[in-house]
């Protein structure tokens, strides 16, 4: 018997997986209480910047909440109607979501709530289940409900970057589709028109042979409303930044509108009697407070399960794509998978008050960000204005003329259209980009936003297996090549962690050279570019150091610094105070076979991150780039000169992120003379007199030891 037991043991000993699972679950145990600490606290994050809020902070915070809280009054009622729910239901879906943020937020900008996308989705499931013994409020609690597991299941197991695979094409499709629907649904309000049928082309059809019909009313009405939304929008961009009034005007304007219509539409109506009498319909908002919690039927959410997938992916990826967006115009960090956590605790808790599905909203995080709201406390005050708009004026906005919500929409909406200059950007940089962004489209818009976003993802998991299928391997010498393989440094993408460039060659201590071991595209770019601005934060000193700096206002948030503090840590730095700043950047893409308009995208950012964190002076180099990468990178607008050619027309007329030299070896990149004085301790006139001299001999030397 011992002769069939002892090898098997002694596999299991010798055995490297079980080995490394025993090690790597002895280390876990180790360090689970800690861990755990930090993981609760990483949930809350208020715990982390609110001991260092700044009462004068407290003004801005109040101005921002009671701003954003005038737009969602209009905003929420609109986005009910398009839900096709009650439309009381729309302020009962505002008043909770930005108190929880104050709470589980990561950005101090992002305005949570109803959103068009989330609406219209929503009102496709209640049609499909239309009939059913469910009411419509019923159904949208539901889909809010299994939003927020799903958001929770992938937020708390820090599964965030699996919607990373939705690629900036298929978004931009998908969402211009959603939008011209959007406007669809709302033309009868808008027109007064009866008997529009459902689907895209019956309703082109219906709208334009009922116009004989039309209310001329309700047109007035709402025609008159997108006239004056539409100017009120045009005088903030026009005259906004020097006219805070006019300012304040623009950003309120929904909810001026519905003040003034919604008079009018007492003003003629509250004599007529019966609402059949009316000279145009109304909202007819009934409602007696806030209703009291109910948890949905589990039979009705195994009907929506798979259905509210498609709500989910369109509205997390926008939810997530807003928050860092605002994170990296405002200088600071944003944690994606908390972002997640929080979107679907909000809607769990969203789902018991008989309210829809709620998510980041693209203009009122604008506004937000536009009335310098220091911390996510605003959203108290946010919750506060909802809460009396719904006890207190609820019998007042019963008088809302339906015109004037879909005029409101469809003003709202119709920037989330992505202009034809757009997909034809995708025609230039990739075919398969375009084919993807025009599956999204058009199947969204004549079938469904469900299938069309599934159609989309699909062809573009097909496009990736097909393309590491039929990779292309090149063989060396290859003449379309000026450079050969041992030009590229042996460098990882990236080295957080101690393996730092200087254990390969003796670089200048301000340069900082990545070599990408893979093509770039949509589903590694996201995590490429924060594996090389996590190094440069690690192992340089960001430009701003001073007190009064941005580094020092921005107290509130914590999680990018904490990050930062980790991947130190790890790195054996005890001292940040002597790193060196960040002068030269060389990516080399020698390994890099393929890029798309994701990756260019997230470069751009990655490089407007590195300046803002390095200083303007930091200069971006690119090495060993083969012929249709570049070409990838100057269809997508990219401007790549060989070398610095200083005055040049890409420089002056191009975005300073898109800007790069290009050059044969990461050697030549290394070596090449700074556009000014950028190099660690060396004055201008040192540089230029020593430079010409040693040149010669450090590239030799460079080259012996690589």
């Amino acid at each position: 018997m011992m002769k069939y037991i002892d090898p098997v043991v002694n596999a299991l000993r010798t055995d490297f997986t079980w080995n490394r699972i025993g090690h790597l679950t002895a280390k876990g145990s180790r360090a689970l209480p800690q861990a755990s600490i930090e993981y609760v606290l990483d949930k809350f994050p208020i715990i982390g910047w609110l001991p260092q809020y700044n009462y004068r902070w407290v003004i801005n915070d109040i101005i921002a909440g009671l701003t954003i809280g005038l737009m969602l009054i209009p905003q929420g009622l609109s986005y009910a109607k398009i839900a096709t729910i009650p439309v009381q239901y729309g302020l009962m879906s505002s008043w909770a979501p930005s108190a929880i943020y104050a709470f589980m937020g990561t950005t101090k900008d992002l305005s949570t709530g109803p959103t068009s996308l989330i609406s219209l989705l929503t009102a496709e499931i209640i049609e499909a289940l239309h009939g059913e013994e469910w009411s419509p409020v019923e159904i949208a609690s539901a889909v809010a409900m299994m939003m927020g597991i799903y958001g929770m299941a992938i937020g708390f197991l820090k599964l965030g970057f699996l919607l990373e695979f939705i690629s900036l094409p298929i978004l931009s499709g998908f969402i211009s589709a959603v939008a011209i629907t959007i406007i669809l649904n709302q033309m009868d309000s808008l027109l007064g028109e009866p008997n529009v049928g459902d689907g895209t082309a019956t309703q082109i059809r219906d709208i334009f042979q009922q116009l004989p019909q039309a209310n001329g009313y309700a047109c007035a009405i709402g025609f008159t409303g997108i006239l004056l939304l539409t100017m009120l929008d045009q005088a903030g961009k026009r005259w906004g930044k020097k006219n805070r009034i006019i300012w304040f005007l623009s950003i309120t304007r929904a909810f001026i509108a519905l003040v003034i219509f919604t008079g009018v539409g007492y003003a003629v109506n509250h004599s007529r009697g019966d609402s059949d009498n009316f000279l145009f319909d109304v909202a007819k908002v009934q409602a007696d407070g806030q209703e009291p919690p109910k948890v949905p039927s589990a039979a009705l959410l195994s009907k929506v399960a798979s259905r509210s997938i498609a709500v989910f992916v369109g509205s997390a990826v926008e939810h997530t794509a807003i928050a860092r967006a605002f994170a990296v115009r405002n200088n600071y960090v944003t944690d994606q998978s908390q972002e997640l956590t929080y979107y679907g605790v909000t809607n769990v808790f969203n789902s018991f008050f008989h309210a829809m599905g709620v998510g980041g909203a693209m203009s009122r995080t604008a506004v937000n960000s536009a009335c310098n709201v220091k911390s996510p406390l605003s959203g108290f005050v946010t919750t506060a204005v909802v809460l009396v708009s719904i006890f207190k004026l609820v019998g007042t906005l019963y008088w809302i003329p339906k015109a004037t919500l879909a005029a409101i929409i469809i003003t709202a909406v119709w920037p989330l259209m992505s202009s034809p200059s757009v997909f034809y950007g995708y025609w230039k940089t990739s075919l398969a980009d375009f084919i993807s962004s025009m599956i999204a489209f058009w199947v969204s818009l004549f079938v469904s936003t469900e299938l069309g976003i599934a159609a989309a993802v699909g062809f573009n998991i097909a496009y990736v297996l097909l393309r590491q299928v039929f990779a292309t391997v090149r063989s060396l010498p290859d003449s379309r090549r000026r450079s050969t393989s041992s030009d590229s440094l042996p460098l990882p993408l990236s080295v957080p962690h101690g393996d730092d460039v200087h254990s390969h060659v003796n670089l200048p201590p301000d340069v900082r050279v990545f070599t990408f071991t893979d093509s770039l595209f949509f589903p590694n770019a996201y995590h490429a570019k924060h594996a090389i601005i996590d190094t440069v934060k690690t192992m340089h000193a960001p430009i701003f150091n001073g007190n009064g700096s941005l580094e020092q206002e921005r107290k509130w948030s914590v999680t990018g610094e904490k990050r930062i503090a980790k991947l130190r840590r790890r790195a054996g730095i005890t001292d940040a105070t002597h790193l060196p700043p960040i002068g030269v950047l060389v990516l080399d893409f020698g390994r890099t076979n393929h890029v798309d308009v994701t990756a260019c995208t997230h470069m751009k950012a990655m490089v407007q991150e590195v300046k803002m964190y390095g200083g303007a002076s930091v200069e971006v180099r690119f090495a060993n780039m083969s012929e249709y990468v570049r070409q990838r990178f100057e269809r997508a607008g990219w401007a790549l000169v060989d070398g610095w050619q200083s005055g040049s027309e890409s420089e002056q007329q191009l975005d300073e992120n898109k800007v790069a030299q290009v050059f044969d070896s990461v050697i030549d990149a290394v070596l090449a003379p700074r556009r000014q004085s950028t190099r660690l301790g060396t004055s201008g006139s040192e540089k230029s007199s020593g430079e010409s001299v040693n040149k010669g001999r450090e590239k030799a030397s460079m080259r012996e030891q690589v």
